[in-house]
C-alpha cells in the first residue's frame, strides 16, 4: 500500500463522517489553508475530517530547479504547453491513497470532498475526475485543469455529476485568469456542472470566497445532501 504523505488533520466535531482533503500550493505545506477551518460557517454539516497533506520537495523547472514542496513540476511560465504528466500521475496516486485511507475509517466516497489551490487544484480536478467512485464534489481555487486533453477518455463517470467549485481572482498574476476560464469552459463542454466564482483578488483567498466555501461544504455535505 501507498505509503501516506505526511498531513494535519482537524476535526470539526467528535466521529466525523465527512471528509475534506485539501491540497496546498506551489512552495506551500498543508499548514498554509488549516487556518480557514475556524472561518468555515460549518452548520448544518455533520462532523467533517479536514485532512492536510504536505506534497514532497522537489526540483522546480520554473523557479531555476530550485527545491521547494510541489505536486509536480512546473515546465513553463504558462502552465500547459509542456507539463510533468509522469509528476502528476505520481501525486494523483499518493491523493488516492488519503481518500482510500478515509474510505477504510468509515467515511464513503461520497462524503469526501476534494479541495486545492493553485498547483492543489490542479491536482484535485485531475484526481478528482479520474477517481472511481463518486465523490461529495471538488472544489477548485486559484487554479486549472492540467492535461485537460485527456479528461475525455480518462475520467470515471461516477464523478460526471459531482458538483465543483471554480473561484478565481481577477486580478493573479501567477494563475491568469484566462486560464482558468479556458479550464472552465473544457469542464462544461464535458457536461461537469461548474459554479464558477471570481473575486477582486490577486493569487489569495477572498473573504467572500471563504463564505462562499462554507455555503458550498453545507450544500455538498450537509443533512440530506447525500440523498440528494
Amino acid at each position: 500500500m501507498t505509503q501516506l504523505l505526511p498531513h494535519i488533520e482537524i476535526e470539526s466535531g467528535p466521529n466525523p463522517s465527512a471528509a475534506v482533503i485539501w491540497l496546498h500550493g506551489l512552495g506551500a505545506d498543508g499548514n498554509d489553508f488549516a487556518g480557514l477551518v475556524p472561518e468555515l460557517d460549518l452548520g448544518n454539516c455533520p462532523p467533517i475530517r479536514f485532512i492536510f497533506p504536505h506534497a514532497p520537495s522537489i526540483p522546480v523547472s520554473m523557479n531555476n530547479g530550485y527545491v521547494m514542496p510541489a505536486w509536480y513540476d512546473i515546465l513553463g511560465a504558462d502552465l500547459v504547453r509542456r507539463e510533468d504528466a509522469a509528476g502528476i500521475h505520481h501525486s494523483a496516486l499518493a491523493i488516492e491513497a488519503l481518500i482510500a485511507n478515509e474510505v477504510a475509517r468509515g467515511i464513503p466516497a461520497s462524503a469526501i470532498v476534494l479541495a486545492g489551490f493553485s498547483q492543489g487544484c490542479a491536482m484535485a480536478l485531475h484526481t478528482g475526475l479520474r477517481h472511481p467512485a463518486r465523490l461529495a464534489g471538488i472544489m477548485a481555487l486559484s487554479g486549472y485543469l492540467p492535461l485537460a486533453s485527456t479528461v475525455a477518455a480518462e475520467r470515471s463517470a461516477a464523478n460526471q455529476a459531482t458538483p465543483i467549485f471554480m473561484a478565481h481572482g481577477t486580478q493573479d498574476p501567477m494563475v491568469i485568469i484566462s486560464r482558468a476560464e479556458a479550464s472552465r469552459d473544457a469542464l462544461a463542454s464535458l457536461g461537469y456542472k461548474v459554479q464558477w466564482h471570481t473575486y477582486a483578488m490577486p493569487h489569495s483567498v477572498h473573504p467572500q470566497e471563504i463564505a462562499d466555501i462554507g455555503r458550498y461544504l453545507k450544500a455538498v455535505l450537509g443533512t440530506g445532501s447525500r440523498s440528494a
